[in-house]
């Protein structure tokens, strides 16, 4: 069964094949006589005339000189880069996700048992005629040695200069001079549609050339890292593959517009590449020899409407940003920024989506202070937040909680699926809780409306409807006072986190963690 795509290129081509035939037609009557005359039973149809037959093949010849020329014009600047490291039975979080495929025995990498070297290959592209190369992180992550090749068959050891897992951008060195380099593109000028050309490895099939066009911008949510994201992959349907890795996209001109990163299984019409904008200006930042820094607040955020279980609790404003969880001693926890506040405008400037929140604040300086215009409840506030950066790993609670004692009175929420207890000032100590009042989550019912929420052991609800929770008796009253059908809204505390979880009666799946 063919897709889509493979059926409108087989129609292109069979187009293409009959308009060359028509052309043929006209520049050679003779041959389309004969040809006639052997199947008289189809009628003749109106040729082309030859000149406009020899403009067509013109035409045709141009664009397959063009396609030719971006190849030899990039290749001697692309490089395959071999590695090989320790067999440690892991993988990278890329590999596992794009480029692995089933166990059996031709993929050794994932036989516990065989403890040979891991060998892989990815590509590359040189960008300074001293030796510096572009590639991607997860093409030389945890590498005991780097080999390059050149296209003109030279051989180099390579070593690493710089790397920046967030954005999978690294920086490699070869020992050489006067090595050609490729152009670069603006990457902020590419258009939908515009041709895209691949080069790299796949297979291990060195210098493979696949072309096809740019089928999106501006892609995101593909892969988060240490709570960061990038928001404006190039997307292609140019054929990319396992080894295509780190390898250049490139225009009609020849000029790179983007660093091949990801794919959407194989042979599936769908890659992705870092911009290339992106791509130089955290390389120009590793070679120099700079630290990678960047401006954070400290918060999980969505698209208002991405959850439209919740979407009908924030009647009274159309477009904006949720803030889901505010993290554990992130600037914005020591802001008054809350959880379930819909974030509306930076400094002045809209932000409709979670991307163009991200966006707005990667402009800003650490330590520089930013106004948030923020909707709560119907109201319209500023809260002033000052940046801080982001750090590599963000701390996350235990995944072994431990269960609280169980000498207290305890309140079963049957219809939501949970267990909670009042929360003592010892308990509050004991499990370095952040808050000192409210009721803390004993047990969560598999399946049920808490779960489906990801309310976890441990929690402490400290608000429900904005009603404060202080013990048992005021969260039952609140639960008893709330409309489960409308949405239940509940303030949550966890190690330290601000967070929020919304009980609706049918209500959907939980959000995605970003």
């Amino acid at each position: 069964m063919l897709s889509n795509f493979e059926q409108m290129r087989l129609t292109s081509i069979s187009f293409f094949i009959a308009a060359l035939s028509t052309m043929f037609a006209a520049a050679n009557p003779s041959s389309a006589g004969s040809i006639l005359a052997a199947t008289p039973e189809i009628a003749p149809t109106p040729t082309v005339p030859a000149a406009a037959a020899e403009q067509g093949k013109d035409v045709v010849h141009q664009l397959n000189n063009a396609f030719a020329k971006v190849f030899e014009t990039v290749a001697p600047s692309v490089v395959i880069i071999e590695i090989s490291k320790k067999n440690d039975n892991e993988t990278s979080a890329f590999e596992d996700l794009f480029f692995q495929g089933p166990p059996d025995e031709s993929n050794p990498r994932r036989n516990p048992r065989n403890l040979r070297p891991i060998q892989s290959e990815g590509s590359g592209f040189i960008v300074r005629p001293d030796g510096y190369i572009f590639t991607n992180f997860h093409v030389v992550e945890a590498a005991d040695k780097i080999d390059v090749k050149l296209k003109d068959g030279r051989e180099f050891p390579a070593k690493v200069v710089g790397t920046d897992e967030k954005t999978d951008i690294a920086v490699i060195k070869i020992e050489a001079k006067d090595l050609p380099v490729v152009q670069l593109a603006d990457s902020d000028a590419v258009r939908v549609g515009q041709f895209a050309f691949a080069i790299g490895a796949p297979f291990k099939l060195d210098y493979t050339f696949t072309y096809g066009v740019v089928s999106g911008k501006g892609r995101s949510k593909l892969l988060t890292t240490s709570g960061y994201s990038i928001s404006d992959y190039l997307q292609t349907d140019a054929s990319i593959n396992p080894g295509n890795s780190g390898g250049p996209l490139c225009d009609i001109d020849g000029k790179v517009i983007g660093m091949n990163t990801l794919i959407n299984g194989i042979n599936r019409g769908l890659g992705f590449a870092i911009p290339i904008n992106m791509a130089k200006e955290i390389g120009d930042e590793l070679i120099a020899g700079r630290k990678i820094m960047r401006p954070w607040l400290g918060i999980r955020i969505e698209t208002l409407g991405d959850d439209p279980a919740i979407r009908e609790l924030f009647k009274g404003v159309d477009k904006g940003v949720v803030v889901r969880t505010i993290e554990a001693d992130a600037p914005a926890y020591k802001s008054d920024l809350r959880p379930f506040d819909v974030i509306t405008h930076v400094d002045a400037n809209a932000v409709a989506t979670d991307s163009q929140l991200q966006h707005e604040i990667l402009k800003k300086k650490i330590g520089q202070k930013v106004e948030l215009t923020v909707w709560r409840k119907g109201q319209t506030l500023r809260v002033p937040v000052t940046t801080g950066e982001l750090p590599n790993e963000i701390s996350r609670a235990s995944n072994e909680p431990a269960r609280p004692p169980q000498n207290r009175e305890e309140e079963e929420v049957g219809k939501f699926g949970l267990q909670v207890q009042e929360l003592t000032k010892e308990m509050a100590q004991r499990f370095k809780l952040g808050v000192q009042r409210g009721v803390i989550v004993t047990d969560v019912t598999e399946n049920s409306l808490a779960a489906q929420q990801g309310i976890e052991r441990e929690d402490v609800i400290t608000e429900v409807d904005g009603k404060p929770v202080t013990d048992v008796k005021t969260f039952r009253e609140a639960l008893n006072k709330a409309d489960p059908k409308r949405g239940v809204l509940l303030y949550l505390d966890r190690k330290g986190s601000k967070t929020f979880a919304v009980l609706k009666a049918g209500g959907g799946e939980p959000p995605s963690d970003r």
